[in-house]
């Protein structure tokens, strides 16, 4: 018999669904990465007397979160001076931080992930510049998350086109004054950037070396349809098949966004990215604030899901997404933190609470998640994202032995009613700082609220060291201040139609 090792818990929470079952004083018998058995804890004791044990009965047990859309950060972009804008100008804004390391970057985020119960995560990195320093970003950051035991989709991407605006930079660098539009040229591909095929050839290699890891997987990521090419789009979902892996974007993020499909394809931009033949399943996107009702419709008929990022679109002025109608279509739906929380701190647990906040509508009758429904979306909606639902995002024999330990005595204090129900309790009342262990495939890779695999104290300074001798970038800071203006003028003078929203909050009259 294969050593079998046992959590144990007050309660055990098995998921969010309505099948999932909630259990009191309960275990789970875990051997080979993978659950064996669950159910009361005496018994399953008595089966397994020598088992080493963690948890306790002050402690829950639940499923592995699913951080469904992510940017790893090191130091967020408040810590680099950069302040919270619209998305537009504040992409542009990003150009003035300084350069961080791809390994310590990872390694910090990773940390934060599993602080907060994140057992699997798909992070988006977009690059720029000559082949071998993307390449070699990309290959930092992985040898990280293979060095955090967490589990992730990297998805890496680069743009081809729209590398100032969206809709095409030409008309954009004539209007300029001619003292602004060196500034602008600057930001634009120099000579030995990186090719397709290059882009194409870099994937390849870091797929090749990953495609068997138990905890890695590379996708792509192109960044979003106004910065990819038509013909980009089509290669990469051809090349994805091939590979059999996952495709992740932003969509309709910002209202620029959505306004950006009509104006440059004609239709919306899901409906345009069906046309092209690249939507199925193993395609998602992130955001979808501005969603139009058939691309909603676009979304459940192709099989694409959506990570839902509450706390991103409301810092960066984009929006309130329409969660409900996306749970009404039958769509995927996933919960991501964008690396872009609300407080900056990256807890997946008030992550949830905001998205159940801020979809319950005002009137009764009218739609109004469950928190058991955003649990769902945190677990088992991740776990389809990833297309990896029969083994993640729920706590069943023979899924993945990914579990998180929270300890309840700051959730319980002073007293809780038995009748109360756990998967309440935990969504409504938990903390990152609650979080005691993370096993990912059995292994215990967070304990005590510490990472197992390496020290995020001397992470934490070695990046501190290198951004402190880290010289401002005066250039960069330059043309930014430059460009600003008139990247916010370029955006203003879209026409504005009048938008007929999801839900009403309040009213004038």
């Amino acid at each position: 018999m294969n050593e079998v090792t046992i959590a144990r818990g007050r309660w055990l929470v098995t998921g969010g669904g309505p099948d999932d079952p909630t259990f009191t004083n309960a275990a789970v018998a875990m051997a080979d990465g993978r659950v064996r058995e669950i159910g009361d804890w005496a018994e399953i004791r008595a089966r397994y007397p020598g088992a080493p044990t963690v948890g306790s009965d002050n402690q829950a047990i639940m499923p592995g979160l699913i951080d469904g859309h992510h940017h790893s950060h090191g130091v967020s972009g408040l810590q680099q001076g950069i302040e919270d804008q619209l998305l537009e100008p504040w992409i542009l804004s990003l150009r003035r931080a300084r350069p961080t390391d791809p390994y310590l970057d990872t390694l910090i985020s990773a940390a934060r992930l599993l602080r907060t119960g994140v057992t699997a995560v798909v992070d988006v990195h977009s690059g720029s510049g000559p082949a071998e320093g993307y390449d070699s970003a990309m290959g930092r950051a992985l040898s990280a998350y293979a060095e955090a035991g967490i589990r992730v989709a990297f998805a890496a991407g680069v743009r081809d086109q729209s590398y100032l605006v969206a809709g095409g930079d030409d008309a954009f660098l004539a209007g300029l004054p001619a003292d602004v539009r060196p500034f602008a040229e600057q930001e634009l591909p120099v000579p030995g950037a990186m090719t397709q095929d290059e882009y194409f050839a870099i994937i390849d290699r870091h797929w090749q070396t990953y495609r068997d890891h138990a905890r890695i997987d590379v996708w792509f990521g192109p960044p979003g349809p106004q910065w990819v090419s038509d013909g980009f789009w089509q290669r990469i979902a051809e090349q994805a098949e091939v590979y059999d892996t996952g495709i992740q974007t932003h969509v309709a993020e910002s209202v620029y966004e959505k306004l950006h499909g009509p104006r440059d394809y004609g239709k919306p931009t899901m409906l345009h990215l069906r046309d092209l033949g690249v939507l199925s399943p193993r395609f998602s996107i992130a955001h979808g604030v501005w969603l139009t009702e058939a691309e909603i419709a676009v979304l459940a008929e192709t099989g694409t899901a959506i990570s839902h990022n509450p706390s991103s679109n409301l810092r960066l002025r984009a929006g309130i997404a329409p969660l409900n109608a996306l749970l009404e279509s039958g769509a995927t739906v996933a919960l991501g933190m964008d690396g872009t929380t609300l407080d900056d701190e990256e807890d997946m647990f008030a992550e949830m609470r905001l998205a159940l906040r801020l979809n319950r509508t005002p009137r009764l009758g009218t739609p109004a998640p469950s928190p058991a429904r955003i649990l769902e979306m945190a677990t088992a909606g991740g776990a389809r994202l990833l297309r990896k639902d029969t083994e993640l995002g729920r706590l069943a024999p023979g899924y993945a032995a990914d579990l998180v330990l929270i300890d309840l005595e700051r959730v319980t204090w002073p007293w809780v009613a038995p009748e109360a129900d756990p998967r309440d309790l935990l969504l409504l009342r938990a903390k990152a700082g609650d979080v005691d262990t993370v096993l990912i495939g059995g292994e215990i890779v967070l304990k005590g609220g510490r990472p197992t695999r390496f020290d995020v104290a001397e992470v934490g300074r070695s990046l501190a060291d290198k951004l402190a001798k880290s010289p401002y970038p005066a250039e960069a800071a330059a043309r930014v201040a430059a460009l600003s203006p008139h990247v916010e003028a370029y955006y203003s003078a879209w026409e504005m139609p009048e938008p007929a929203p999801f839900v009403a909050y309040n009213s004038r009259r």
